[in-house]
């Protein structure tokens, strides 16, 4: 989100989107808690019916969340990224045929549309006390695709202006609730599979009147603006990202970032094999070329700088303002005159980085933290946070000189800001957790599975 979006929201809206105001999830409140557990520091905790990984978001003294509430058993989530390969490995030692395999694996790891019937919940909470203000059930029935059962059917955090809820649900539609919970618009969107029926996970961005969202999938790659007073479509560009063959992998999971820099606003997109800037008509500016197949992390700006994690293998990317055309490093090259530096194999899988006090902080889905130099992409240190860490899809967030690190199992491991790598704490609510915290004042919104914390310091 711009600057100037988040000045034109910060007196009524306190935590507007996924990742924050700045994209970058860091705040300056002393009175923000260092360590927690079930009991400890713990000002509430609400039960969140149904199943959903998006963030909450914050408007004045209201917490809103989705959910999806399955008809029935729903699949649970195992930790970790490897399981469903180790599946596959397992059955072909068993000779099963490649068809037998997918059946197999389809049958235990994946919800497909006609296996279940949902109901797509609008939670608003109270910041104060936890309680459920009001909830709106936005849709009923079979969801357009599938969904692996690590992903969930709400993983898409809604977006704020300070003055309505707006809600995007890919390939299913758009909804817009005033704060009181009346329903202000729907606009349905169209289905387009995703790959190996994952399910999706971006979500919208917005810019003054526009809403913004990004489809890749695997036969309409698109961004789109929607007019956020009506719901009409403004523009819609068709993502030429050069694939070569229907069958590759075209399905992305990262959210859009409006990037408002000294020279212009662009819009950024990281897709499968290219990051794409768009300005704010849908018209390309720049590329480059050589993400992961399959990218989740999302860009963000920092100190007047854009970084890009183009996924678990590729590069972590800087770049300055006034980029054009093509601007793909040569191969053996780090920078060039559009980009400040590079970290080869920098980029991660699943959380995106986060940026505080100078430094790029890291965090892969296996719990390997590094630390990079913000302007010149120096490696600091690069360390296991732990030998029991666990596995990771929450992106790390900051404050106060501390880096907080949420695994899947529940763990937040905490970690001193600083060119020597410092584990200060650990802090167990021993719960899966996979959706990236919001922050409103001097309190912690943290949701595992089933629940909802606030966290804040008793003292």
């Amino acid at each position: 989100m711009s600057s100037l979006l988040a000045l034109a929201v910060a007196a009524a809206s306190i935590w507007p989107q996924f990742r924050g105001p700045e994209s970058n999830p860091t705040a300056a409140a002393p009175k923000l808690p260092e360590r927690w557990s079930k009991t400890d520091n713990i000002e509430w905790s609400a039960a969140i019916p149904g199943r959903g990984w998006s963030s909450p978001i914050v408007v004045g003294n209201r917490v809103f969340v989705t959910a999806a509430v399955t008809d029935g058993e729903s699949k649970k989530p195992q930790a970790g990224t490897e399981y469903s390969n180790q599946y596959v490995a397992e059955l072909s030692k068993q000779g099963l045929s490649e068809k037998e395999i997918m059946a197999r694996v389809m049958e235990r790891d994946f919800e497909l549309p006609h296996q279940v019937t949902l109901h797509y919940v609008l939670y608003c909470l109270d910041l104060k006390s936890g309680a459920v203000s009001w909830k709106r059930e936005f849709h009923t029935g079979r969801p357009p695709g599938g969904r692996h059962r690590k992903n969930s059917f709400t993983s898409e955090t809604p977006v704020t202006d300070g003055k309505a809820v707006y809600v995007y649900k890919a390939n299913l539609g758009l909804w817009a609730f005033d704060l009181k919970g009346k329903q202000l618009w729907q606009t349905a969107l169209e289905a387009n599979p995703i790959y190996l029926e994952f399910g999706a996970g971006a979500s919208p961005g917005l810019d003054g009147e526009q809403l913004i969202v990004i489809s890749d999938n695997q036969t309409k790659q698109f961004l789109a603006s929607y007019d956020k007073g009506t719901g009409k479509q403004r523009w819609r560009t068709v993502r030429e990202l050069n694939l070569k063959s229907p069958q590759e992998q075209r399905s992305a999971w990262s959210t859009p970032f409006v990037w408002t820099n000294a020279l212009r606003k662009e819009l950024i997109t990281v897709g499968p094999s290219a990051v794409i800037s768009y300005d704010l008509e849908g018209k390309e500016l720049w590329r480059l070329t050589g993400s992961a197949d399959a990218p989740v992390p999302s860009p963000f700006a920092y100190d007047g700088l854009l970084y890009i994690d183009s996924g678990r293998g590729r590069p972590l990317f800087a770049i300055p303002p006034g980029a054009a055309g093509d601007i793909t490093l040569p191969k053996g090259e780090r920078s060039n005159a559009h980009v400040a530096w590079s970290e080869p194999c920098g980029g991660t899988y699943l959380p995106t980085p986060v940026a505080h006090q100078g430094a790029i902080y890291v965090l892969g889905e296996t719990g390997i933290f590094s630390r990079l130099d913000a302007k010149t992409g120096k490696v600091t240190y690069r360390s296991r946070l732990h030998e029991d860490a666990g596995n990771f899809t929450s992106s790390p967030w900051a404050y106060n000189g501390r880096i907080f690190c949420l695994s899947e199992e529940g763990k937040t491991f905490v970690v001193a800001a600083g060119e020597k790598f410092e584990l200060v704490a650990t802090n167990l609510l021993d719960e899966m957790a996979q959706a990236t915290p919001a922050m409103a004042g001097d309190r912690l919104l943290l949701r595992i599975e089933s629940r909802l914390y606030s966290i804040r310091s008793r003292n």
